[in-house]
């Protein structure tokens, strides 16, 4: 018997939407890494983009558990001198209400070529609203 191998047109893209309205953050995140991965698909390969696209919506509506809101630092640096920046969670989900969920779907994907074309697949919106009804998004509930 051989082995099979999935090639790029054995893979079928579907979207999803999950609405983050609720959700902690952490699950939140392995969950759409999941489907970004293609991990819930029988023809599952670790060097092969066959995930699906993953919408999230209310993004700002996610929650996090224990001291978090204050606690949790993000980092960033523009790469010029004196562009070192520091914020917490609380003002990060203020400013920039999708960034957060981007960064810690991000953090779980594969590093590399294959991680970034994973990681393109992912929409996220702050709203109830995203402009991709085109698609006909399935709603994922877990």
């Amino acid at each position: 018997m051989k082995t099979y191998t999935v090639t790029p047109v054995d893979i079928v893209r579907e979207w999803y939407v999950i609405d983050a309205k609720g959700k902690t953050l952490g699950r939140l995140a392995t969950e759409v890494a999941r489907l970004l991965r293609g991990k819930h698909k029988p023809i599952f390969t670790p060097y092969t983009d066959c995930g699906d696209f993953v919408i999230v919506v209310n993004a700002d509506k996610i929650r996090v558990t224990g001291h978090k809101m204050d606690d949790k630092m993000y980092y960033r640096h523009s790469g010029y001198p004196g562009g070192f920046k520091v914020m917490n969670l609380r003002t990060q989900l203020a400013q920039f209400p999708t960034r957060t969920v981007e960064l810690a779907v991000r953090g779980m994907l594969p590093k590399g070529r294959l991680g970034r074309a994973m990681y393109r697949k992912l929409k996220v919106y702050a709203s109830e609203t995203h402009p991709h009804e085109a698609q006909k998004p399935k709603a994922w509930n877990w």
